[in-house]
């Protein structure tokens, strides 16, 4: 039996106002906002980028199989009298009005999820555990900003049981509007930790903004807090002034309501035994770290509050697997055996880093092998920036890496902190640091890259692929 469509044209003529242009289908079956990677029966969005403007687009999406095309009226004269359009005054309003219309069809138990870390495989692990439970809907990869979050509720189908948003800022102002948007029945934030600070006063000022989620609330919500965090009784009175009283917490301090009780970390798992909401639970969670077995425990008291089983949900957990760029593993074949990459490449902060680095310092390694950490800059932390990069050299020592190779300006302030013998190289880019960090690499060795996006360095990561080709590491140990 086949699914229902996504949303038929007429709902989506009425939810966004817009003017009917060509032969339009019955229905569409998704949504795209790009023409490279649009299937066959979806609708495409001309959004107007940063440095794109989708209009120029659409006759690609079209020959594609997009089935319509989502235009504004000053740009209707450009396309063909017969092109299947909806024609709106503005793509991203337009969107935005879909996404509406998507919360307010919706019978589904919605969960949105912000914080300065974490986001993201929370994101992943609630997909995962409700997922096994009944249809869920979750944002793809981490469109959570001010056209990813429209897109992603656009695309909820009605009939699901779940959905999952992820929420982000780097702006005070921003949460807010896209929480209201969501309407969620369970708000979490995972950890508020010292990121974007260029754009803050101080950790209080982001806490606050991390808290505009608790604006879109519905009546009656609960929201899921990091006790063990220092913004935990800010975040916790923002929600009170509200309205808000159910307010979860979960860590390892004795009064969180989801409570870590012991934890076993490994090389690429972790063994948890918690209890949730007054229920003991003990579970395998399939990624590394201690920073991951905190949110599992947001995870699971989300789920059981949304209706989810909690034995189902914690036996779930042994599945999730890292996002890509975020602690996803290869096995590298080099010359005498393998060495282990860690990709952690797609973003960094202070708290992300140091996380990192602790994973790294529990990463098997063989005989004769080295835990070498190769950095690049965290942007956007304003004056502090300089002190934080220099703060790394704590988890770098606790931790017992080998080896540190560092890039970028900012990073260079770890780089004169270290001792002789943990400097592996350093360089300007990414570019300039890729040589010497696939030069450096021998059997038993495991590495771990980071850094901003901004810093690149998923260049070195696909240099180390290309050079020494391996397989998705598969040396989980066992628990």
């Amino acid at each position: 039996m086949n699914a229902p469509p996504l949303w038929t044209s007429q709902a989506m003529i009425e939810a966004m106002r817009a003017s009917r242009h060509g032969a339009l289908p019955d229905a569409v079956t998704g949504l795209s906002i790009d023409s490279r990677t649009i299937a066959a029966g979806e609708a495409y969005f001309a959004i107007k980028g940063e440095v794109h403007d989708g209009h120029d687009f659409v006759a690609a999406a079209l020959s594609a199989g997009a089935a319509l095309a989502v235009v504004e009226k000053a740009q209707k004269g450009k396309f063909a009298p017969d092109a299947p359009l909806l024609v709106v005054d503005d793509v991203l309003a337009g969107l935005i009005d879909l996404a509406r219309a998507s919360r307010a069809r919706s019978s589904a138990q919605v969960i949105a999820v912000t914080g300065s870390v974490g986001k993201t495989s929370t994101k992943e692990a609630l997909r995962r555990v409700l997922g096994a439970q009944g249809p869920t809907h979750a944002s793809a990869a981490s469109f959570n900003n001010h056209w990813g979050v429209p897109l992603s509720l656009a695309r909820c189908p009605a009939s699901v049981r779940f959905a999952v948003f992820e929420i982000g800022m780097n702006h005070a102002g921003e949460i807010e509007p896209l929480a209201k948007m969501v309407r969620p029945h369970l708000a979490i934030i995972t950890t508020v930790e010292p990121v974007h600070l260029e754009f803050f006063a101080g950790i209080e000022a982001i806490a606050d903004a991390k808290a505009e989620i608790f604006t879109g609330v519905e009546p009656g919500g609960a929201v899921v807090l990091n006790r063990d965090n220092l913004q935990y009784t800010r975040l916790r009175h923002n929600a009170e002034k509200l309205g808000i009283s159910r307010i979860i917490s979960f860590g390892a301090d004795e009064k969180s309501d989801a409570r870590l009780l012991d934890i076993s970390l490994q090389a690429t798992c972790s063994a948890v035994q918690a209890n949730i909401l007054g229920h003991d639970v003990t579970y395998k969670l399939g990624m590394p770290g201690r920073h991951m077995a905190m949110n599992s425990l947001a995870v699971l008291a989300a789920a059981l509050l949304a209706g989810a089983d909690l034995a189902l949900a914690a036996l779930s957990l042994s599945q999730i697997e890292p996002a890509a760029g975020r602690g996803v593993r290869r096995a590298l074949d080099l010359v005498g055996g393998e060495a282990t990459l860690i990709d952690e490449s797609y973003n960094a902060n202070p708290a992300s880093m140091a996380a990192a680095l602790n994973v790294l310092g529990k990463a098997a390694i063989g005989a004769h092998g080295r835990r070498i950490a190769v950095l690049g800059d965290m942007l956007e932390l304003g004056p502090a920036g300089p002190s934080l990069h220099r703060g790394l050299l704590e988890a770098i020592k606790a931790n017992h890496i080998d080896l540190v190779y560092c890039c970028g300006p900012l990073m260079r302030n770890l780089w004169d902190a270290l001792s002789a013998g943990k400097r592996g190289g350093y360089a300007e880019n990414a570019a300039g640091l890729e040589a010497q960090a696939v030069s450096a690499i021998r059997a038993g060795d495991a590495i771990m890259i980071k850094g901003s996006l901004g810093s690149k360095m998923k260049t070195i990561v696909n240099a180390l692929e290309k050079r020494f080709p391996g397989n998705a590491a598969h040396d989980e140990a066992a628990v």
